[in-house]
């Protein structure tokens, strides 16, 4: 079960976003983006759902924030306040999955919810596979630096092999 962290000063819609999401989600709630921080440090997280307006940090400066602690993590953006410069700077930090307005339809927010789950679990497998990757690339270069050295060095000396000679029959003339 993948977690998912709901921040918003708003008390009713984080519980209402909590009821939405808990059946099929391990779902955690902060009031702010420093409380969001702080729990990131603790959690691995899947997907991120934030207000953008909230006292004391943006939605978007927490998210810029919440970069190193969680790189896959996705983001999702949500106001009340159709902002086409907040929007863009949103996009353009490409920090965020997707922009939600509020009020929002629940059936389309779990839509969008499940869809970044596994655009998430994509991002997830394929960092892994890059890995598996990148340590099979360095493998294999290991292998081929033992194989030009063993190569390089000089053939090895055949064994002398004695054979008894075998005396024959005839008298040996003296």
């Amino acid at each position: 079960m993948n977690k998912i962290l709901i921040v918003d000063d708003e008390a009713a819609n984080l519980r209402a976003l909590e009821r939405l999401f808990r059946q099929d989600h391990s779902v955690l709630t902060a009031q702010s983006g420093h409380e969001a921080l702080a729990l990131l440090e603790q959690h691995d997280v899947a997907l991120l759902i934030t207000a953008q307006r909230m006292p004391g940090m943006t939605g978007i400066e927490m998210l810029q924030h919440t970069v190193p602690l969680r790189p896959h993590m996705v983001r999702i953006l949500l106001t009340g306040y159709t902002d086409v410069s907040t929007l863009i700077e949103a996009v353009n930090c490409g920090h965020v999955y997707k922009y939600v307005t509020k009020p929002w339809n629940n059936d389309d927010l779990s839509v969008t919810v499940t869809r970044a789950v596994e655009h998430f679990e994509a991002n997830k497998s394929r960092h892994n596979l890059e890995m598996i990757n990148r340590r099979l690339r360095e493998r294999m270069s290991e292998i081929s630096q033992l194989a030009i050295q063993d190569d390089e060095l000089p053939p090895p000396v055949p064994a002398q092999i004695s054979y008894p000679i075998p005396r024959s029959s005839t008298p040996s003339i003296r």
